[in-house]
């Protein structure tokens, strides 16, 4: 089992800055992937953004160049540093972990960007 602790949502104005953290722990060295993973009101939920155990990471056309995911490994822990942020990033956003038998979710942290 993994269990997975977002936290780091908020209200920020357009053109702000969030950073999101979300705390794995568990049976942890079983994941080879982590992501963040988006959901708006009405909409499906859709991919932001995933770093690989080795680091390799990938984002949705919406968010590149302006979010960025990393992970400290000591700390078990996967940012998405989010900037410029813009209305339509309105969304819960949730963490995810990728195992070979299966995948966990986080809670999810809700996300307002005001115009």
């Amino acid at each position: 089992q993994v269990h997975l602790v977002e936290s780091g949502g908020g209200l920020v104005q357009a053109g702000g800055s969030l950073r999101l953290s979300c705390a794995a722990s568990g049976y942890i060295f079983s994941i080879n992937a982590m992501g963040w993973y988006r959901q708006a009101p009405g909409k499906q939920r859709e991919s932001v953004a995933r770093i690989t155990r080795s680091g390799f990471t990938n984002y949705a056309d919406s968010v590149k160049g302006r979010f960025t995911i990393s992970r400290d490994n000591a700390k078990n822990t996967v940012y998405l540093q989010m900037n410029s942020l813009r209305p339509d990033d309105t969304a819960v956003y949730y963490c995810n972990a990728e195992q070979l038998t299966g995948e966990y979710w986080g809670q999810g942290t809700q996300v307002t960007v005001s115009s």
